[in-house]
C-alpha cells in the first residue's frame, strides 16, 4: 500500500472513529458472506411492526435469522443473473430515488426540531386556546325513573353518594368507583348528562336525568377551567409536527420551483382567437 493511500485510509479510521468501527463489525457469516452490525441495523428498521409483536430477547436473532434469508436469496438471484434484467435496473433506480428522498426529508426535518421551535409553538398555541370549564362529577345509572327517584331520596336522607352508587349504579366503568367520572369536558358527555351536570353547583345532587342510556343522579364535586398541558408531556408530539411540517414546506418549495410537465395527458384545446373567422355562409340569391 502506497504512503498516501495509507495516510488517506488511517485518515478516514481516524474520523470515523469508535462508531464506524463497530458498525462494520462482522456479527454472523453465512457461506462465507459477513453479516455486520449495520446489516443488524438497517433491518430492524425495515421490519419494524413485525419485530414489535416479539419479546425483546428474540428480537435479535428474528433479524440475523432475516438478514441469513436475504444473503442466501440475494446470493442465488444473483446467480441467475436477475440483476441484469432491464427491470431489475429500473426498480433499484426507484428504490435509490426513494432511500435518497427519505433519507434528506429526515435530516432537513430533524433541524427545524429545536428547543426555541418548540417552546414557541407550545407558547402560541397556549396563547390561542380559548379557557375551557371542565367539571368532576359523579353518577348513579339506574334502568327507570322511579329507582332514580328512590336513590334521591336516599341521598336526601343522608347517605353516601359514593356507597349508593357501588351499590346501585349501571354503569360498568365508574358503578364500582363509587360513580366516579373523573374531570371531563362537556363535549365528553351525551348533551342531557352534561346540560344537567353542568348546571350543578358544587356539592349539589341532581333530580333523575334521562339520557340514551337510562336516568341518572349526578353529584357535582367540582368544578374549574381546565389546566393547560403540560410541555414536557407534549414536547414529543410538538417535535413529530415541526419535523414533519418542515418535511412537507420542503416538498412543497421544490415543487413550486420545478417545471412540472405532464406527457401522459393530451394537451388542452387551445382557445379560438377572439373575432376568428367563421365558415362563409352560402349565398343569398
Amino acid at each position: 500500500m502506497s504512503s498516501v493511500r495509507f495516510i488517506a485510509v488511517l485518515g478516514f479510521a481516524l474520523l470515523a472513529g469508535p462508531a464506524f468501527a463497530q458498525s462494520d463489525k462482522v456479527v454472523a457469516k453465512v457461506d462465507g458472506i459477513a453479516i455486520t452490525e449495520k446489516d443488524v441495523q438497517l433491518a430492524t428498521e425495515d421490519l419494524g411492526e413485525r419485530l414489535a409483536q416479539l419479546p425483546e430477547e428474540r428480537k435479535r436473532d428474528e433479524v440475523i435469522n432475516y438478514l441469513v434469508d436475504l444473503k442466501l436469496g440475494a446470493k442465488a438471484a444473483a446467480e441467475a443473473k436477475i440483476g441484469d434484467t432491464p427491470d431489475f435496473a429500473a426498480r433499484l433506480a426507484y428504490y435509490r430515488e426513494k432511500v435518497l428522498l427519505d433519507e434528506y426529508l429526515t435530516r432537513e426535518g430533524k433541524k427545524a426540531v429545536t428547543a426555541e421551535a418548540a417552546k414557541k409553538l407550545f407558547d402560541d398555541t397556549t396563547k390561542a386556546m380559548a379557557p375551557e370549564e371542565e367539571v368532576n362529577a359523579r353518577h348513579i345509572l339506574v334502568e327507570d325513573e322511579a329507582q332514580a327517584k328512590a336513590a334521591v331520596e336516599r341521598l336526601k336522607k343522608g347517605e353516601d353518594f359514593a356507597k349508593v352508587a357501588a351499590e346501585l349504579s349501571k354503569d360498568p366503568g365508574s358503578g364500582k368507583e363509587g360513580g366516579d367520572l373523573g374531570w371531563f369536558t362537556k363535549d365528553r358527555m351525551v348533551p342531557e348528562f352534561a346540560e344537567a351536570a353542568f348546571k350543578l353547583k358544587k356539592g349539589e345532587i341532581s333530580e333523575p336525568v334521562k339520557s340514551q342510556f337510562g336516568w341518572h343522579v349526578i353529584k357535582l364535586e367540582d368544578k374549574r377551567s381546565k389546566p393547560l398541558p403540560d410541555f414536557a408531556a407534549v414536547k414529543p408530539q410538538i417535535d413529530q409536527y415541526l419535523e414533519r411540517k418542515a418535511q412537507q414546506d420542503l416538498v412543497l418549495a421544490m415543487r413550486e420551483k420545478a417545471k412540472v410537465e405532464r406527457l401522459d395527458k393530451p394537451a388542452a384545446p387551445a382557445a379560438p382567437a377572439p373575432d376568428a373567422a367563421k365558415p362563409a355562409e352560402p349565398k343569398k340569391n
